[in-house]
C-alpha cells in the first residue's frame, strides 16, 4: 500500500504536497496584489479619463471600421439563450475555468505548469500597468450606442456593486484579461490534451471568449486585443525566466521532458520550480 501511494504521488505530485501549498499560496498572493493594485488604480479622478480613453477607443475603431460591438450585442440579445450563456461564461472564465485548467496542468501536465504559472505573473504584472496608465471604461457605460450590461441583467446584480468586491475597478477593461486568460490556458491546452475533440475546443476557446466579452458589452475589441498582446508579452517573459532554468520553468509537450526529469525527480522533489 506505502509502495502504491508513493506511485500515486510520485505520477500526481511530482515534486511533493508542499510544492502544491508553494504554488497555491504564490497564485493566491500574485491574485490579490493584482486585486488590490487593480482597486487602489480606481480613483473617483479616473472616471473622467476612463470615458475619455474609452471614447477614443470607439473613435478608432470606427476610423477602422471594426466598431461592430453595438451590432453584435443586438444580435445576441435576440438569442436569449445565447446571451444567458455568454452571460454565465463570462463570471465564470476567469474563475472555474482557469483554476480548473491550471489544476490540471498542475496534476497531468506539471512539466508545462511552470512555464504557463510564469506567463501568468508577466502578464499580472503588465495588465497592472495598463489599468494605472489607461483606465477604460466598459462599452456598458454607454447606452447612447445601444449597449446594455448583459451580466447585471443575467445575475440580477450590477457588476459594480461594493459589495461584490471591495477592491472592483470599473475602469480596468485594457488590457482584456479574460482575454489574456484564455489565450493563456487555451494555447497551452490545445497542444497538451490528448483528445483531438479537446483539442479543437481549447484551439476555439480564445474566441470564444472574444465574442463573450463584446456581447455582453464588457470590452471592447481593441481591449481583446490588447488583452491578446499582454498574453503574448507574458509568454515571451515566461520564455526568457526559462533560459534560467530550462529544466524546470521551460515549455514541454507531453512527455518530452520525461526522459529527462524522471531520473532526477527524486532530487529535485524537494526543490521549489
Amino acid at each position: 500500500m506505502s509502495a502504491r501511494l508513493s506511485t500515486v504521488q510520485a505520477r500526481f505530485l511530482p515534486h511533493g504536497p508542499l510544492d502544491v501549498v508553494r504554488q497555491v499560496v504564490l497564485f493566491v498572493a500574485a491574485y490579490q496584489l493584482y486585486r488590490l493594485v487593480r482597486g487602489l488604480a480606481n480613483d473617483p479622478g479616473a472616471a473622467n479619463a476612463a470615458f475619455s480613453n474609452a471614447r477614443d477607443l470607439i473613435h478608432i475603431e470606427q476610423a477602422l471600421n471594426i466598431f461592430v460591438e453595438p451590432s453584435m450585442q443586438a444580435f445576441a440579445s435576440g438569442q436569449g439563450w445565447l446571451l444567458d450563456g455568454a452571460s454565465w461564461l463570462y463570471i465564470n472564465a476567469q474563475t472555474s475555468i482557469t483554476l480548473g485548467a491550471i489544476a490540471w496542468l498542475y496534476l497531468f501536465r506539471n512539466e508545462s505548469f511552470y512555464f504557463v504559472r510564469n506567463m501568468f505573473l508577466v502578464a499580472f504584472g503588465l495588465a497592472l500597468i495598463g489599468y494605472t496608465i489607461f483606465p477604460t471604461a466598459p462599452p456598458r457605460f454607454f447606452p447612447e450606442w445601444g449597449f446594455f450590461d448583459a451580466v447585471s441583467d443575467f445575475t440580477g446584480v450590477a457588476q459594480d456593486s461594493v459589495t461584490i468586491n471591495e477592491l472592483f475597478n470599473p475602469y480596468a477593461a485594457v488590457p482584456s484579461m479574460h482575454v489574456a486568460f484564455a489565450l493563456m490556458i487555451g494555447v497551452p491546452l490545445a497542444r497538451l490534451v490528448r483528445w483531438r475533440a479537446m483539442k479543437v475546443f481549447w484551439a476555439i476557446y480564445p474566441l470564444i471568449v472574444v465574442f463573450v466579452i463584446v456581447v455582453t458589452a464588457n470590452h471592447f475589441i481593441a481591449d481583446a486585443v490588447l488583452g491578446a498582446i499582454a498574453a503574448g508579452l507574458g509568454a515571451l517573459g515566461a520564455r526568457t525566466l526559462a533560459r534560467a532554468r530550462p529544466h524546470a520553468w521551460a515549455f514541454a509537450p507531453t512527455g518530452q521532458r520525461e526522459a529527462t526529469v524522471l531520473p532526477c525527480r527524486t532530487a529535485e522533489a524537494t526543490a521549489a520550480p
